[in-house]
C-alpha cells in the first residue's frame, strides 16, 4: 500500500511517501480501506515531537507509530477474530492508526457508521475534531439550551464543529476569529463574531456561561472576567508555552486556582470514543453540523497539507484525499 512514513522528528521533510505491507491486524481490530484522511494539530505536534514531554508516549527518539494520522473514513475490509458489531463492507468513519496510508488498522470502538450525504473529505474530518468539540460543549462545559457560550479561534476545525453544536444544543454563540474569517463563523450560527485583532471580549456587558477556549491565546484572568457568576471555561487548545510542556501548564494552573473560586477552569482532553460520534452523525443528517472542508490534498502531497496548516490561512479543516 502508499503510506506516508515518519522515522524521525522535525520539519515538513519528514513526511515521505513510500509502500509498506498492508497492516495485520490484531483479533480486537478491524482493518480499514481509507479514501481520506483529515489532517488535525495533533498529528502536527507529533511530526514535531513536541511539546517534549509528549514523547514519553509518542516516542523519545522517534515517532513509535511510523505511519502519522488518525482521522479516517472508508470500508472495512477485514474483521478481527473477536470483533463483533462490524462486517466486511461497512462504511465508517473514526480514528484509525496511521490513516495517511491506503490501509490502516482500528480500534472498532473507535468507529462509527459515515452519515450519509456526505463527501469522502466532509467525513474524514469529522472525528477528531468533531469529537473534541462535541466532548467540551457537554461532558466539561454542559452546555444547556438559552446559555451564553463563546467560542475562541471559532474558524478552525475545533472551532467551526463547536460553533454548529453549541447552537444546535440551543446555545446563543459568540465567535472570536479573524476579520477575514467573521462570513464563515456567521454562515454556521454564530450571533455574535468578534475579530480576535481589534474587538476586547471584555468590553460591553454580555456575560458567558461557558467559554470554549481553542486559541489559547487570551490570559485565563481575562476569560474570567467574562464569565457569568458560575461559568466555566473549558480550555480546549493552545500552542503557547515552552518547548517542554507546550501550553499544558495554563490549563492546569487555570485548574488549580479554580479551587478557590466560584468559575471553573477546565483542562480538557478529548477521548477517542465511537459512541460519541453517533450524535454527532445525528446533527449532520438533520443539517444542524456541516463539516467545513478547506482544501484537500492528494496523498503524495501530505507534507503541502501540513504546510497549509501550519500557515494559519485554513478556514475548517484540511482532508488528505487518500484513494487516487
Amino acid at each position: 500500500m502508499r503510506a506516508i512514513t515518519q522515522d524521525a522528528y522535525g520539519p515538513l521533510e519528514v513526511l515521505q511517501l513510500a509502500d509498506l505491507p498492508r497492516p495485520v491486524i490484531a483479533a480486537d481490530e478491524v482493518l480499514v480501506e481509507v479514501v481520506a484522511a483529515g489532517l488535525d494539530r495533533g498529528t502536527w505536534h507529533v511530526m514535531h515531537g513536541k511539546p517534549y514531554l509528549a514523547r514519553l508516549a509518542l516516542g523519545l527518539r522517534r515517532p513509535r507509530a511510523r505511519v502519522p494520522g488518525l482521522d479516517l473514513t472508508g470500508t472495512v475490509v477485514e474483521v478481527g477474530d473477536s470483533v463483533t458489531g462490524w462486517t466486511v463492507g461497512d462504511e465508517v468513519y473514526g480514528i484509525g492508526k496511521g490513516s495517511f496510508a491506503e490501509y490502516a488498522a482500528a480500534d472498532p470502538a473507535k468507529l462509527s457508521r459515515r452519515p450519509a450525504g456526505l463527501s469522502d473529505e466532509q467525513a474524514a474530518v469529522v472525528p477528531v475534531s468533531g469529537l473534541t468539540a462535541w466532548q467540551a460543549l457537554t461532558r466539561a462545559g454542559h452546555v444547556e439550551a438559552g446559555q451564553q457560550v463563546l467560542v475562541t479561534g471559532a474558524s478552525g476545525g475545533v472551532g467551526t464543529y463547536a460553533v454548529q453544536i453549541a447552537v444546535a444544543l440551543g446555545a446563543e454563540v459568540t465567535a472570536v476569529c479573524s476579520a477575514g474569517k467573521a462570513d464563515l463563523v456567521r454562515s454556521l450560527g454564530a450571533a455574535h463574531v468578534l475579530d480576535y485583532a481589534t474587538d476586547d471580549l471584555a468590553a460591553g456587558s454580555r456575560r458567558y456561561d461557558v467559554i470554549v477556549d481553542i486559541a489559547g491565546n487570551t490570559p485565563l484572568a481575562r476569560l474570567r472576567r467574562v464569565l457569568s457568576p458560575r461559568g466555566t471555561v473549558v480550555v480546549v487548545g493552545g500552542e503557547g508555552g515552552g518547548a517542554l510542556a507546550g501550553g499544558l501548564g495554563r490549563p492546569i494552573w487555570g485548574a488549580l486556582t479554580s479551587l478557590f473560586r466560584k468559575h471553573k477552569v477546565v483542562m480538557f482532553l478529548a477521548g477517542e470514543k465511537g459512541a460519541d460520534l453517533v450524535p454527532i452523525t445525528e446533527l449532520i443528517e438533520s443539517g444542524q453540523v456541516t463539516p467545513v472542508v478547506d482544501t484537500a490534498y492528494p496523498l503524495e502531497k501530505a507534507a503541502d497539507a501540513m504546510a497549509h496548516l501550519e500557515s494559519g490561512r485554513a478556514r475548517g479543516k484540511i482532508a488528505i484525499s487518500v484513494r487516487r
